[in-house]
């Protein structure tokens, strides 16, 4: 017992030691748990309009004075006739966005690696990732431009493609090479620190054992950054229903809309658009509760293939 009450005592000592020892990185983060709080948690107060009819004329209303609906508000968004719709574009976009961005990254950063001119991987790294700061409205005019019936493209190749204007499942495959254009020199960065990572007398070594390029890729590059990988593609999977409204709402048109809404726009027309906040709330928590439950699923069974884990 004794034996136990000091082991507990050290225990308690040594912590208290690594806290003051760390007080400079606390109190830096201190701002950032302060944002997290205010930005993050606390507006989760506002999912209680999820189970109650809010509308302009109950803003006056306290929480305690609004009419408590229950369920009624998910009952509303689920019998929707384009959530069925709406859900299958969300899915169909993300997953496909989430491979092609994934798999385009890697492959991009791998050829960035390769490169031996160190002044043109950096210009090649910085024209890559300038996109990624140009506002969606920007990147939609140049796209429609290109992509639109009559557009840049079908004058160039002297055909009719249309690419933005047909109502199918094409749209998202339109949709995410855009993004890929995008973002891929972006989420390439983080692969490309995970390279550098990698201990370089391994391509020493396999350079004296007669490894040619594509081998040392496949036996030590690409495992050392397998780790980042998972944890990328976990929180990804997390967010699978979170796709982007504007991207959709400004890439889309009259003809491919069936194929263009996803839930945040949805949550955006039946909250907003209809005045009832209420069931544009209850969409939104859906979607974050959804993201939870996969982002778990998806890191418990990276841990038990003993993958790396996020959580």
């Amino acid at each position: 017992m004794i034996a136990k009450k000091k082991e507990k005592t050290t225990k308690q000592k040594f912590s208290w030691q690594l806290v003051y020892k760390q007080r400079y990185l606390l109190l830096m983060s201190v701002p950032f748990v302060v944002w997290l709080i205010v930005f993050k948690y606390v507006p989760l107060w506002g999912w209680t309009m999820a189970f109650q009819d809010v509308r302009p004329k109950t803003f006056a209303l306290s929480v305690w004075e609004r009419e408590f609906v229950g369920l009624g508000n998910f009952t509303k968004a689920f019998t929707d006739r384009l959530f069925k719709q709406t859900m299958l574009n969300t899915i169909g976009t993300s997953m496909l966005g989430i491979l092609l961005g994934t798999v385009m990254a890697i492959v991009f950063a791998l050829m960035l690696n390769e490169i031996r001119f160190v002044k043109f991987k950096k210009a090649t790294q910085t024209i890559s990732y300038l996109p990624h700061f140009v506002s969606w409205v920007v990147i939609a005019s140049i796209a429609k431009m290109v992509l639109n019936d009559g557009g840049m493209l079908d004058t160039l190749l002297n055909t009719k493609l249309k690419l933005m204007s047909t109502n199918s499942p094409l749209f998202w495959v339109v949709v995410c090479m855009i993004n890929v254009w995008k973002e891929m020199g972006w989420d390439a960065i983080v692969y490309l620190s995970a390279m550098a990572g990698i201990d370089q007398g391994l391509y020493e070594a396999a350079k004296v054992d007669g490894a040619g390029r594509l081998k040392r890729i496949w036996h030590i590059t690409l495992p050392g950054i397998k780790p980042t990988v998972i944890v990328l593609l976990i929180m990804s999977v997390g967010s699978t229903l979170n796709v982007a409204m504007e991207r959709q709402m400004l890439l889309s048109n009259g003809i491919v809309q069936d194929h263009a809404m996803v839930l945040s726009w949805f949550s955006y027309l039946r909250g907003i658009g209809n005045n009832n906040y209420g069931v544009g709330t209850a969409i939104g928590m859906f979607q974050s509760l959804v993201g939870i439950v996969l982002l778990l699923i998806v890191n418990k069974i990276a841990g038990i293939f003993g993958e790396s884990k996020l959580i």
